[in-house]
């Protein structure tokens, strides 16, 4: 066969062949570690298989880079280094993401020192190749291969060289990659044809020379000119930008930024509450904070994504992964950093949240950075959480309830909450429509919390503190199920749902189990810890027997121990997760087990006077080879091929905010005796036995209720048809405007004499129509 033009001279020949090249994939979701520096710089990168993975600019949702590795070469041997994948990684203390990582091969020993310049654009990885059997001239040779992702695709990069110096381009976005001392030689392929690992599977040597390669994947290779050195990699918006804040970075001196990285750490952190220990429990809480703020962008400042990870990114090239902000995650890690009294940049969220709200008043599902939407689905919770965000920030004296601009977000938020709760087209896991307790407690705890705040007022605080006093107590109605076959089996009176669709009360209407190719199980038959939240908000006694029968269950059905101790499934017959043989998750699968639901168990064990620091070693158990904690851990036999452990993380994303604000807030509840996202206000009004009732009645086709008052509702001006015990004496009654812009008619008890029923419609004076639909009260 005719070698391509170039394969084996050695010279420089222009073009690589073989384009556009294999379909581009991004790295493993599971980061060993994550890192950014606190200053100028717009850098955030992270470490996979002991190397560098993606590296994102200028913003936390734009990766640059697949991977940035190492092959080492000698005579008659060479390997790749991350799929060895024998190596250590350390950093000076949990709260410093100054990562260094050391590779062991029975021939060399491989360090890699990381560190994003605080003042630049550019990350820097120094290298210190060490040949374990040396023998005469047998001297072994360090060679990088990049991947270039440029604007967050491995699609259409240019890729060229000039000297010693490798570019990658897409669009307006640069990258450059130079080194101290200068590469000795390089060259730029297509995946899969004319790239580096190519080349020296094929020649044992890199041989290619290629200068150019253009519009497709491409990979970049390049041959250290001694065993040790540093390589910079820049980037900006021009090519000679990139190089030229490289080189700038190069020429300070890697000692001296990371000096400056490690102030700008030392600085932030000397504020947490919990001192530097061996203890793993403490050294995870520390490291915790610091993931957190890693998180957060500084294009924008506030945003903080779900994750610096593409969960089993190497299987496809979803531009989107975690790496967009979830308005509930951001929450999430808003109130965990509060409660380690990190209150600017718990309050620097909260600004964030309240810019990006939409004009109606919820967030999208997830968006990016800048605020664009990504996925367009509605989770009430992520209108409801923003709000507990405000209102505890407001408990905690750093926020000012008549602060215009929070006051207007929350306005809008509880407008919006009020208007379309408290049942939502998703739940906190994206898959399911209908009532989920999580989302029915975050909106009673956001509105009550709004208005006992004062971030309401006047008729909004009325309104809102009396809408959420109806729905606290409609959960059980919404959500509860009394002797199922769980109930029969587990020896309980009832248990909360995971969810229940609209228009069921009875537990036997199905749910269609997302990724499980349409399978449906009965709402009664399928449970999860949502319902814990109604003990964390203070909604319910931790002791109420309906939570501890619905806990007994949990823990029987959900609940397990690969050796790492007590973490936990979402739900049964859960979908997303790798298949049976480790193969990843492709649109279906089997959910594995969610540390941060152990978080949630450890929650309730404290409340309820159990020992909590099972889960919180639990969840440190889990955690990645740099300490981060995963989405899910293996939860069957090890596939070692596919490096899949009992008890340690799966291919789908890590280190995951949500999971690490989970253990940061249970850290501080058992240190500290307060909880993170408890409104103090909120639980004490529902620790009360009685409240004055009034029902909000929008939807509900028959309802049986003993309220005082009974108000009739629409997000719009209505005529009200009612009539008692059989629609006799029907009156019409037009609406009035109450609060948080909506309109009702209000009938008072005493005004319905010995009536046993009410029944009622409503006219449309704007559509000129009726309903077209009867409704009934049973007056108990």
């Amino acid at each position: 066969m005719t070698d391509p033009p170039g394969e084996a001279t050695g010279e420089a020949t222009g073009e690589a062949f073989g384009a556009p090249g294999i379909a581009p994939t991004f790295a493993a979701g599971d980061k060993d570690a994550v890192s950014t520096a606190l200053g100028a710089s717009r850098v955030w990168l992270t470490i996979g298989g002991g190397v560098l993975n993606e590296v994102f600019w200028p913003h936390t949702g734009r990766p640059q880079l697949r991977d940035l590795g190492f092959l080492v070469t000698g005579t008659g041997f060479w390997t790749e280094v991350k799929r060895v994948a024998d190596y250590t990684i350390t950093t000076p203390e949990p709260a410093l993401p100054l990562p260094t990582v050391v590779h062991l091969h029975e021939r060399y020993r491989l360090t890699l020192e990381f560190v994003c310049d605080p003042n630049r654009d550019v990350v820097l990885v120094s290298y210190e190749l060490v040949d374990l059997t040396p023998d005469g001239d047998d001297a072994l040779a360090l060679h990088l291969l990049a991947a270039p992702h440029i604007g967050g695709s491995g699609h259409d990069n240019e890729g060229w060289v000039d000297g010693p110096t490798l570019f990658a381009a897409r669009g307006e976005e640069s990258m450059a990659i130079v080194a101290h001392p200068a590469f000795s030689s390089a060259s730029v392929g297509y995946v899969g044809a004319s790239d580096g690992w190519q080349d020296v599977a094929s020649h044992g040597v890199p041989l290619h020379r290629f200068t150019r390669a253009s519009r497709g994947n491409i990979a970049l290779t390049a041959t250290c000119a001694a065993p040790q050195g540093t390589i910079a990699v820049g980037f900006a918006t021009t090519a000679n930008g990139c190089r030229s804040l490289a080189n700038a970075s190069l020429a300070e001196g890697r000692e001296s930024i990371a000096a400056a990285f490690r102030r700008g750490w030392q600085a932030w952190s000397s504020d947490l509450p919990f001192a530097v220990s061996t203890d793993p429990v403490a050294c995870l809480a520390r490291a915790s904070a610091m993931v957190l703020r890693v998180h957060e962008d500084r294009s924008f400042p506030g945003a903080i994504v779900a994750s610096l990870a593409t969960p089993w990114g190497f299987a496809h090239d979803d531009p989107g992964g975690y790496h967009l902000v979830w308005p509930r995650d951001c929450a999430e890690a808003g109130l965990a950093l509060a409660a380690v009294g990190q209150r600017a940049d718990a309050l620097r969220m909260l600004q964030f949240l309240a810019s990006t709200q939409s004009a109606d008043g919820h967030w999208p599902q997830n968006f990016t950075p800048d605020g664009t939407a990504y996925w367009t689905g509605l989770q009430l919770d992520e209108t409801a959480l923003p709000v507990i965000l405000a209102a505890r920030l407001c408990e905690l004296g750093c926020v000012d309830p008549h602060d215009a601009m929070i006051s207007a977000m929350v306005e809008r938020a509880c407008h919006y909450l009020a208007a379309n709760g408290p049942l939502s087209d998703q739940d906190r896991w994206e898959e399911a429509a209908g009532a989920n307790p999580f989302t029915i407690a975050a909106i009673v705890a956001g509105l009550a919390g709004a208005a006992l705040t004062g971030l309401l007022d006047g008729n909004d605080a009325t309104y809102a503190l009396s809408l959420a006093d109806w729905w606290n107590a409609r959960i059980e109605a919404l959500v509860y199920v009394t002797a199922t076959e769980l109930d029969l089996t587990f020896g309980t009176a009832g248990h909360y749902e995971r969810i229940a669709p609209a228009t069921d009360e009875t537990g036997r209407a199905c749910v269609v189990l997302a990724n499980r190719g349409g399978e449906r199980i009965e709402s009664g038959r399928l449970v999860g810890l949502e319902f814990l939240a109604l003990v964390r908000y203070g909604l319910r006694a931790a002791t109420d027997p309906r939570v501890v029968d619905s806990v007994t269950i949990v823990d029987g059905v959900l609940g397990a121990d690969v050796g790492t101790g007590p973490l936990y499934h979402r739900y049964q017959n859960d979908g997303y997760g790798e298949h049976d043989d480790g193969s990843p998750f492709d649109g279906s699968g089997v959910g594995r087990l969610w540390p941060l639901l152990a978080g949630e168990r450890g929650h309730y064990a404290l409340q309820v006077g159990e020992d909590p620091l099972p889960y919180l070693r639990a969840m440190a158990a889990s955690v990645t080879a740099g300490g981060g904690l995963p989405e899910q851990v293996w939860d069957a036999a090890p596939i070692a091929e596919r490096r899949l452990a009992p008890g340690k993380p799966t291919g789908s994303a890590a280190p995951l905010v949500w999971a690490h604000a989970e253990f940061l807030k249970l850290y501080v509840a058992v240190n500290e005796g307060t909880f993170a996202d408890r409104l103090e206000a909120v639980a004490a009004r529902y620790a009360r036995e009685q409240l004055t009732m009034v029902a909000h009645l929008r939807t509900e086709l028959d309802i049986a209720t003993d309220a005082t008052e009974l108000s009739f509702e629409e997000a719009r001006p209505f005529v009200l048809h009612i009539g008692t015990d059989g629609w006799q004496h029907p009156v019409d009654l037009p609406s009035s405007p109450t609060g948080l812009g909506l309109h009702e008619v209000r009938v008072a008890r005493t005004h319905l004499g010995t009536a046993t029923t009410v029944e009622w419609t409503r006219f449309d004076p704007a559509a000129g129509a009726w309903e077209g639909v009867e409704h009934r009260v049973r007056l108990r």
